[in-house]
């Protein structure tokens, strides 16, 4: 009897585990994201040109197929010269928030921000184009405008600024995005010199070789990694345990080695990104304070140089406004440099809206309604200052 009641119910978890599969495999287009990485000498990573790229969000059930332009960035094509030149041209820069794979290139901010600019102010013929890339910040963020937006001599340069890019403008913090040793960054970076000022260190093209190790993987975790990799079902139930895999653990391994050199010390009181919201911060991020301050200085030279207005874009609930330890730093450091700063925050609260629901609900990054808003944000603020465009 025993034995039969067994085969019964292995019988029926086989059933479910079928109709599982047949179901998700119907009703989602795909099973994994894939992102293609290629590296450029002086810029670092960014994503192959003219590639598809797919974007698989099983928890909020977003499936989002794009394709990078000729460039590597998931935007559309580059306007021409002539047409950029003939109107005012906005460059948006930023991190995975501006990538924004997780809404079609249609939906993206700076795409209805530009259609909405032609019916709302035609005198300033507004184009717009964006560079972002994951997991980058400010100096990462360089080699976007050398390289790419300025070809198009944009009078508007806006930084799109979210509380992670303190984070990534120092290496030593940034290495925990990638695993990446700070000394050998896929990205942009900065060093001290000898007498301790900052200076720009390029990307370093063999940075693969010096990856830091990761933890081993339990065999049940290799096991579930391969079944996910070709089970819809199987992915779909896993959804439902992502900490499995541990990737807090593995930061916080890489945090206690990088913190065994001398000059990453100060990670052993780093936890995360919401820090920020503290009064008092530990010495690594006072640290990447300065390192921020680095960044959006060169890009004021930059802009200075060639004749650009230079503002920053904080386009999430989780900088707030006037307040949040978070937005007072930053409104700080573009205060005294003469930068205006775009809050989408307070022109949500102008709104009556509730911030947050412009934010996907399992992921931090912008939904559809968050761009459409960041353009709104945008918008208002070019028609409060038309001159930008003169």
């Amino acid at each position: 009897m025993a034995a039969w009641n067994a085969l019964f119910i292995i019988s029926g978890l086989l059933l479910i585990a079928l109709f599982g599969e047949a179901y998700f495999r119907l009703t989602k287009p795909f099973i994994e994201t894939s992102i293609p990485f290629q590296f450029v000498d002086g810029v670092g990573l960014i994503r192959e040109p003219n590639a598809e790229l797919r974007y698989a969000d099983w928890r909020d059930d977003n499936f989002v197929v794009s394709h990078t332009n000729n460039l590597g960035f998931l935007d559309r094509e580059p306007v021409s010269a002539e047409r950029a030149a003939a109107g005012c041209h906005i460059a948006f820069i930023g991190d995975s928030f501006v990538e924004a794979a997780e809404v079609p290139i249609a939906d993206k901010f700076q795409a209805r921000l530009q259609d909405m600019a032609a019916r709302e102010l035609p005198r300033l013929a507004i184009t717009t184009q964006a560079y972002g890339i994951q997991g980058t910040g400010q100096i990462s963020q360089l080699p976007f405008y050398d390289e790419y937006a300025r070809r198009l001599k944009p009078k508007v340069v806006v930084l799109v600024f979210f509380i992670n890019d303190f984070f990534n403008n120092l290496p030593a913090l940034q290495a925990l995005t990638y695993g990446t040793d700070p000394d050998r960054m896929p990205f942009m970076s900065a060093q001290r010199d000898e007498h301790g000022a900052l200076k720009l260190r390029p990307p370093d093209p063999e940075y693969e070789r010096f990856l830091l190790p990761r933890l081993p993987k339990a065999w049940r975790d290799r096991a579930l990694d391969r079944l996910t990799a070709i089970s819809y079902f199987a992915k779909w139930m896993d959804t439902k345990n992502l900490w499995r895999y541990g990737s807090y653990r593995q930061i916080r391994a890489w945090r206690d080695m990088l913190a065994e050199r001398p000059c990453c010390a100060s990670l052993a009181k780093v936890y995360q990104d919401t820090q920020f919201k503290e009064e008092s911060l530990p010495p690594a991020l006072e640290e990447t304070l300065e390192y921020t301050v680095f960044g959006i200085e060169q890009f004021k030279r930059r802009a200075n140089r060639d004749g650009a207005r230079l503002a920053i874009l904080s386009a999430t609930p989780r900088m707030g406004t006037r307040g949040d330890p978070q937005f007072d730093r930053l409104n700080a450091i573009a205060e005294a440099r003469g930068i205006p700063i775009i809050s989408d925050y307070a022109y949500n609260v102008r709104q009556g809206r509730d911030p947050w629901e412009g934010i996907l609900r399992h992921d931090a990054h912008l939904n559809a309604t968050g761009h459409q808003w960041v353009a709104e944000a945008v918008l208002e603020w070019l028609k409060d200052n038309q001159d930008v465009c003169d």
